[in-house]
């Protein structure tokens, strides 16, 4: 909780005001983004259990799913098709558990009626938690890609591309709606229902099974969920290279409407 002083404070040396004339001034709305992206980067970095969420179980389900016939099929390997799953499931993890959970007891310790009172606002504060999800989250593709190379992972190179602008988009809404679950309801529900919601989207969401191995009625229904977005347009880039312009249409729509929810219905205690 002490470094929510540093990063939001109101001390000229924390960036949050700067000194003019022997006066002090609010910073730049683009230097508050900057630092509170900071601090929430290095809070969820020095947090195991996010780690664990971030890093660990990603490469579990990586390895097990290489290692399994249950993608045969699909793709030229089991593991081509496996990680833009797993960077989805990456994206999904950081931007809405994490940062859902985070946010959601920072409210209850009170951490975020501080901010409240600096010029930060909700909007520099969603703002600098997307940064802070986008910092994680270019890690997260560098630990889970060096991993998938040793196993033999071989994306079409053209796909990098669309690949890391949908990883945006797909960061951007699942951070959204986890402020908004955060935001609005008590922290213990916002634990229940982002660990809930984690393990049926990655289970039955899209996200890392493709729609043609869940059951029909699933079918139905993944292609309008951010995280089966999320999924199909990643191996839609990394296996052939192409941009599912209808599956980024729907991310930029969960963002949108997430984003203006949590804005308008966000609480600060």
């Amino acid at each position: 909780m002490n470094g929510t002083g540093t990063a939001a404070g109101s001390a000229p040396g924390n960036g949050l005001a700067e000194v003019a004339g022997g006066r002090q001034h609010p910073a730049s709305l683009l230097r508050r983004v900057l630092l509170q992206g900071k601090y929430e980067a290095l809070t969820m970095l020095r947090n195991g259990e996010q780690l664990i969420l971030a890093v660990v179980l990603p490469l579990l389900a990586l390895v097990g799913l290489t290692v399994t016939p249950f993608l045969d099929g699909l793709g030229p390997s089991r593991v081509n098709v496996a990680v833009p799953g797993i960077l989805a499931l990456c994206a999904m993890s950081t931007a809405f558990t994490g940062q859902g959970i985070a946010t959601g007891f920072d409210r209850r310790y009170g951490v975020l009626r501080f901010l409240s009172t600096t010029p930060l606002g909700r909007g520099g504060l969603i703002a600098g938690k997307v940064l802070s999800v986008l910092v994680v989250l270019c890690l997260q593709i560098v630990v889970v890609s060096a991993v998938a190379f040793a196993l033999g992972w071989q994306p079409v190179a053209a796909g990098w591309l669309p690949g890391l602008v949908l990883l945006v988009l797909g960061a951007a809404a699942f951070t959204s709606l986890g402020l908004l679950v955060a935001g609005t309801v008590r922290p213990e529900a916002t634990l229940a229902i982002t660990n809930l919601l984690w393990i049926l989207l990655g289970a039955m969401g899209g996200i890392v099974i493709p729609a043609d191995r869940l059951p029909a009625l699933a079918q139905s229904i993944v292609h309008f969920l951010p995280s089966g977005a999320l999924g199909e347009s990643l191996r839609d880039a990394f296996l052939h290279g192409a941009l599912n312009g209808g599956a980024a249409l729907i991310l930029v729509l969960w963002t949108a409407i997430a984003g203006a929810a949590a804005i308008r219905w966000f609480k600060w205690n």
